[in-house]
């Protein structure tokens, strides 16, 4: 069997750029070195794209010295100064924006090659929380109530009106952001403000949630039309909330229970929430739905990440490899998925000839 030529996208121009170097680290030593031929692809905190020369080393090409710029040409894919570059298909494993809403995939939408994970519409709205819920919310799916605010109005939001609406605790998180960069619980006035100004730091729309109190649960979703429902796995947190440290730094932040310890009635409507919210937002690849199972059996759709983490901890991977599917499985599963839409997508007529 002839090898694909398979490009992995890591790195990127956002606050979980180290986050995808683990990722990519992880996907680089799960992949079947007899079906591909991999070709590592930099993106520089600048923007840079960088080729490596021939290196199976995540560290390898992270700075202009040890990979050749690539540039774009639409149609065409790819071309450095050592010619031109053809993927049959693309992993991005990118987290956070320019990685995950819908940027690099409209790039890759243009330049014509097959990519993993959500098209572009998905990608921009499951990045946006506050469209996200919008979405959600229209299709009768249990959202925690928030309120939103846009950098014009910093400097006016009002704290009583925030808390009655919203009431105490309350989260305040970057819309477009994700890894919990820049969240913070409150459960006061000076700490909503403190909140207020760090979310601002990440990006130019804030929203303001009601505290669920509730398990965490996540399931992850993988397919295009016949979609894999993972079993639902439980993220123990150790700290107040499951922050960026407990997910990336701090190996006693939080514990993962894979399978989650619900009845099966509850697992199964937990489940079909994963599924339904999929579907609503059309979402194709890939994605993790992350819920709070509530008093009384409610389930509440928290976010939806479409570039889950990959790395050696990571819960997409893990609640998949719980289902069945193994890591590498679960690779070439996404790279059959990217061409097979492409290949639906490239029938499609673009003229009225």
């Amino acid at each position: 069997m002839e090898k694909l030529n398979l490009g992995i996208l890591y790195g990127g121009q956002s606050t979980e750029h180290e986050v995808s170097m683990r990722s990519a680290e992880s996907v680089l030593g799960a992949l079947d070195r007899k079906k591909y031929t991999i070709h590592l692809i930099y993106i520089s905190k600048q923007g840079e794209w960088l080729l490596a020369d021939q290196s199976e080393r995540i560290e390898a090409v992270v700075d202009k010295e040890n990979g050749h710029r690539l540039s774009i040409l639409p149609s065409q894919q790819f071309v450095s100064e050592g010619g031109m570059h053809h993927f049959d298909a693309m992993l991005p494993i990118l987290h956070g924006t320019a990685g995950e809403d819908g940027i690099v995939q409209g790039v890759l939408e243009m330049v014509g090659v097959p990519y993993a994970g959500c098209n572009v519409r998905s990608s921009a709205v499951c990045m946006d929380k506050d469209m996200t819920k919008r979405l959600l919310k229209l299709e009768g799916i249990n959202v925690a109530d928030w309120m939103v605010f846009r950098h014009e109005d910093k400097d006016q939001v009002d704290y009583s009106t925030v808390e009655a609406e919203l009431g105490l605790p309350m989260f305040v998180k970057p819309v477009n952001q994700g890894s919990s960069v820049g969240v913070s619980k409150v459960t006061d006035e000076q700490s909503f403000h403190e909140a207020l100004a760090l979310a601002f730091e990440f990006d130019t729309k804030v929203m303001v949630e009601s505290a669920v109190q509730g398990r965490e649960i996540e399931v992850s979703v993988l397919g295009n039309t016949d979609l894999t429902v993972s079993v639902p796995g439980e993220i123990v947190a150790n700290t107040e909330f499951y922050s960026y440290e407990s997910k990336y730094i701090d190996e006693s932040g939080a514990a993962l229970e894979i399978p989650a310890r619900l009845e099966q009635p509850v697992a199964e409507k937990i489940r079909q929430t994963a599924y339904d919210v999929y579907k609503a937002l059309d979402c194709e690849g890939m994605a993790r739905v992350d819920v709070f199972l509530g008093g009384g059996g409610a389930v509440i759709v928290n976010e939806v990440n479409t570039l889950p983490g990959f790395t050696s901890i990571s819960m997409y991977p893990k609640l998949l490899e719980a289902s069945g599917i193994s890591y590498p499985e679960l690779l070439d599963r996404l790279v059959e998925l990217a061409v097979e839409r492409h290949q639906l997508n490239t029938q499609l007529k673009t003229d009225l000839l």
